[in-house]
């Protein structure tokens, strides 16, 4: 009797074990769950832990949908916005939203993480085009990136909050010319650098014909005041030579006549390889057609002593 029991009693065990389980759930601390009863929100968790729904969830009693209780992020890439001035730019950003209202989640997109992403990519889409469309492309470079992103972040709070999400961050991670604008921007820069090279360039030459100007001023002004130092120098240097010369002059003027005679015969004769013509009693050889009995100064020389007398001859001897 006890034998045919036992496999009632397991068969009664399992059942309850399987009873047991189907009623039990358990909430980790990053997710949400939605308990469902017949396709119908019957309550919502957000504390993680052990709880208990009813069973037979096959039978569409009670049935849990799990949701991210956690910060999610959403990219959105390469997205073409147009800036005022009309230039076309590709951006990069992305989203940092959460699931705050899992039973508005649940109701709009049936809990589908990636339909709710899909519309919160297309209202991203138009809010960053509405942002960029008012400012120069300067100002995603420039501080008023900041506001530019807390823009983009109210715009898209109201349709986020319609999904039960909410938006902690919005951020702008790329924003780069397209390859027509960047090509055209290079072109622009290049001729900008060139025309500031050209205007550098230009100042340069007009400093540097400045500087010679002054330097070649100052040569002139030098090479002036030296030669005027050098003649006032040569004119005061021939002065005194005249001085003594004339001082010379006035104590022997004989012998200055004379020396200066011998100074222009040194000038004139000495390996010139210059022939002259002169008329041998020119005045020039004055010196030279004195008589020989007068010195270079005109004084008398000395005169010449004669030739002794021959001895008188011996007397002649007298024969007996």
């Amino acid at each position: 009797m006890n034998s045919n029991r036992l496999p009632v009693l397991l068969i009664g065990l399992g059942l309850v074990l399987f009873l047991v389980y189907s009623s039990v759930f358990v909430v980790n601390e990053k997710q949400q769950a939605i308990v469902l009863r017949f396709g119908q929100i019957q309550d919502v968790k957000t504390e993680p832990g052990l709880y208990f729904k009813l069973p037979f969830a096959f039978m569409d009693a009670d049935r849990v949908q799990y949701v991210e209780d956690r910060a999610l992020r959403l990219d959105l890439d390469n997205i073409r916005v147009q800036v005022r001035g009309g230039a076309f730019y590709e951006v990069d950003a992305f989203v940092v939203y959460s699931i705050t209202d899992a039973r508005r989640f649940r109701e709009t997109v049936s809990g589908d993480r990636d339909s709710a992403e899909s519309r919160l990519r297309t209202r991203l889409d138009a809010a960053l085009r509405r942002v960029y469309g008012l400012r120069d492309f300067s100002a995603a470079l420039s501080d008023e990136r900041s506001s530019m992103m807390q823009e983009v972040r109210n715009d898209l709070q109201a349709a986020a909050e319609s999904l039960g999400l909410t938006v902690r961050d919005v951020r702008i991670r790329r924003t780069d010319l397209t390859r027509e604008v960047s090509q055209q921007t290079y072109q622009r820069m290049k001729a900008e650098r060139l025309a500031e090279a050209e205007l550098i360039r230009a100042r340069g030459n007009e400093e540097g014909q400045r500087r010679r100007a002054i330097a070649d001023r100052q040569v002139v002004e030098i090479v002036s005041e030296a030669q005027r130092d050098s003649e006032i120098l040569r004119g005061e240097g021939d002065a005194e030579r005249n001085r003594i010369f004339g001082e010379a002059f006035s104590r022997d003027p004989g012998f200055f006549e004379f020396y200066r005679s011998m100074r222009a015969y040194v000038a004139a004769l000495s390996n010139t390889g210059t022939t002259m013509v002169l008329s041998p009693d020119s005045q020039f050889f004055r010196y030279f057609n004195q008589s020989a009995g007068s010195n270079a100064a005109g004084a008398t020389a000395p005169a010449t002593p004669a030739a002794p007398a021959a001895p008188a001859a011996a007397p002649q001897a007298t024969q007996p």
